[in-house]
């Protein structure tokens, strides 16, 4: 049986130092966020749901700015300054995907970097692939959670072989560079790569972040293969699962995240933990 790597469990052992925290800030302002979310699909909908409850749980602020699925790029530019300019409000969240008209937008910077507590902006890359980052860094949010999971499982990734398949600007890119800080060997596949079983039957550890149900199997992996399931979507029978099938692998490797209960609240963590973050800078620098 393989350990299973467990983020509910994370965040039920640390969620106490999280309303701690807060509650220190709280005594000179309640950390505020605003979620801007642009129609009404159902799983951003489920996304800023999960990100609501903790952040109201732990003793913060937390407001969905609901915008119409046809907004123009123009109005919704407008909605976006008027939240940086915004004094109270200490976090923001562009929640994706967002609809056609709007994906020619620089998405990733136009929220300000002080406030950019999804940690997608430029600025806050800088640190990780600079490895400047400090205890006050905005990281992205999964990548971070990816990191703590690992961390909390006391899995060191020194000298480790990582592949890494998926290469978007969300996860696979900025978690290579936090890998590689720790002094992994890191691999990046993607759509284009050859023998990407090979290349990941060869790895020590896996992180699989595509989007695409199920379809890392036995073809992939070795018994003593740790496996990191970033993806979650819908199967055809409408049940929520990963990347990774769990029910072939969980007693073949020797260590695996499930689908729903492991990456994902360790991102809902790291996003509330970047509000307080972002909250603390803005306060210590007035």
């Amino acid at each position: 049986m393989a350990i299973i790597i467990s983020g509910k469990n994370y965040v039920s052992q640390h969620l106490d130092s999280l309303k701690t925290r807060c509650s220190k800030i709280s005594a000179s302002k309640t950390p505020f966020m605003k979620v801007v979310l642009v129609g009404a699909n159902p799983a951003s909908l489920s996304y800023v749901g999960h990100k609501k409850k903790l952040c109201e749980k732990v003793g913060a602020r937390c407001e969905i700015v609901e915008v119409h699925p046809e907004v123009s790029q123009t109005d919704f530019l407008k909605i976006i300054s008027e939240i940086n300019s915004d004094d109270q409000v200490d976090g923001i969240i562009i929640q994706l995907p967002l609809p056609e008209q709007l994906r020619q937008l620089d998405i990733y910077n136009l929220v300000d970097p002080t406030k950019d507590i999804d940690g997608f902006h430029i600025k806050n890359l800088k640190d990780i692939y600079e490895n400047k980052l400090t205890e006050s860094s905005l990281i992205p949010c999964t990548p971070k959670g990816v990191m703590k999971l690992l961390d909390f499982h006391e899995l060191d990734l020194k000298s480790k072989n990582i592949v890494i398949v998926g290469r978007s600007h969300i996860v696979g890119k900025p978690l290579f560079h936090l890998m590689l800080n720790k002094n992994a060997t890191v691999t990046i596949c993607h759509s284009h790569t050859k023998d990407l079983a090979g290349i990941c039957k060869r790895a020590d550890i896996v992180v699989v972040a595509v989007g695409n149900s199920r379809f890392y199997n036995s073809n992939y992996t070795h018994k003593d293969q740790i496996i990191i399931d970033v993806g979650i979507s819908r199967d055809k029978d409408n049940i929520l699962c990963g990347d990774v099938d769990f029910k072939e692998l969980e007693n073949s490797v020797q260590a695996i995240s499930p689908v729903p209960g492991g990456v994902g609240p360790m991102t809902v963590f790291s996003l509330i933990e970047n509000l307080l973050i972002a909250t603390e800078k803005k306060y210590d620098e007035n």
